[in-house]
């Protein structure tokens, strides 16, 4: 493991006493025997979708109405540059300046997760260290994937290896099978979690089985996993998942923060009740209409969600109203 690594690990303590723990978060499924995390990353983090103005452009007044809004509901943070912040349509200034702007905006014992995948692995870093200049708390690294052939296990822990030990910030993991066409395996996961400076993977692809087996095998590491989806929260949950990145938060974000609270306390009947409810909202927002369904459903609840970035097309009628219609039969609307 590089120097840099290695020097790492007596820093720990210092950084625990640096860190917040999570405001208000009962502790009924924190039970697991393990390490004190350095970073508390329990709770729900919506994935902000990124605002436009009609031309297109990033409309930061909408924005920051937006957080506004977001600042009344517990969530333990935000993410920024997730996938539903169109991250692959923003120029790597714009990048730069939602850090800025959400960072200003966010209280303090909130946390800012800030995407800083690239395809390169020197390109990563350079983000990752402008992103931390910028005010991110952890930078989330999607899994490189244009030459997803030759992204082997190996290929990939040697990526998040160096972009671990160059980053002045924390590193999550991020798997999204969905965009990516790729799945970070379960040994790759389980040799990153014993970096230092890794602490934690957003596993976006459903699969309770691995994890169950994450959150098993890396139980004496400071490694936290984050279920990311709303459709499969309290099952992400009820196997020692910390928390959530989930979509359908940009929209629903106080029932999830009270599915969250359930949990926590072990009121699993009203917990599966509440999630039987936001699942087809979910789907509907994320693998049926994806970002534009996000958006237009960000409308109704009050929030500004406005148009995609071309080619992201607008939903058409029908699509409108049988979106309207999934919210409704669930009692949401």
């Amino acid at each position: 493991m590089a120097l840099s690594t290695r020097l790492a690990w007596p820093l720990r303590p210092a950084l625990a006493a640096l860190r917040r723990a999570a405001p208000g978060q009962p502790r009924g499924l924190s039970t697991l025997p393990g390490p004190t995390h350095t970073l508390d990353l329990r709770g729900i983090f919506p994935p902000l979708a990124t605002p436009f103005s009609p031309a297109q452009e990033v409309d930061y007044a909408r924005l920051e109405g937006n957080l506004c809004r977001y600042a009344s509901i517990p969530f333990r943070g935000l993410v920024v540059l997730g996938s539903n912040g169109e991250y692959p349509y923003l120029a790597p200034q714009e990048r730069l300046e939602l850090v800025s702007c959400v960072r200003r905006a966010l209280p303090k014992d909130r946390l800012l997760l800030a995407g800083s995948g690239c395809e390169s692995t020197q390109a990563t870093i350079k983000l990752t260290v402008s992103m931390a200049e910028a005010g991110a708390d952890v930078a989330l690294v999607v899994t490189p994937c244009y030459y997803r052939g030759a992204m082997t296990s190996a290929a990939l822990v040697r990526h998040y290896t160096e972009v671990a030990d160059a980053s002045p910030i924390p590193v999550v993991l991020y798997s999204v099978p969905a965009n990516t066409g790729l799945d970070l395996s379960l040994e790759a996961v389980l040799t990153l979690a014993q970096h230092p400076n890794i602490i934690g993977i957003k596993d976006s692809g459903g699969d309770i089985t691995r994890i169950g087996l994450m959150v098993h095998k890396t139980r004496q590491e400071d490694f936290q996993v984050l279920a990311g989806s709303a459709g499969f929260l309290l099952a992400s949950y009820a196997l020692g998942a910390s928390g959530g990145v989930c979509a359908l938060a940009n929209v629903l974000g106080a029932p999830l923060c009270q599915l969250d609270r359930l949990c926590r306390e072990g009121r699993w009947q009203e917990a599966r009740d509440l999630q039987h409810r936001l699942i087809e909202p979910n789907v509907a927002v994320t693998r049926q209409f994806g970002i534009p369904g996000l958006k237009q459903a960000m409308e109704w609840f009050g929030y500004y969600g406005g148009p995609c970035r071309a080619p992201l097309a607008p939903l058409s009628p029908p699509q409108v109203e049988e979106l309207r219609s999934t919210f409704s039969a669930n009692g949401w609307l």
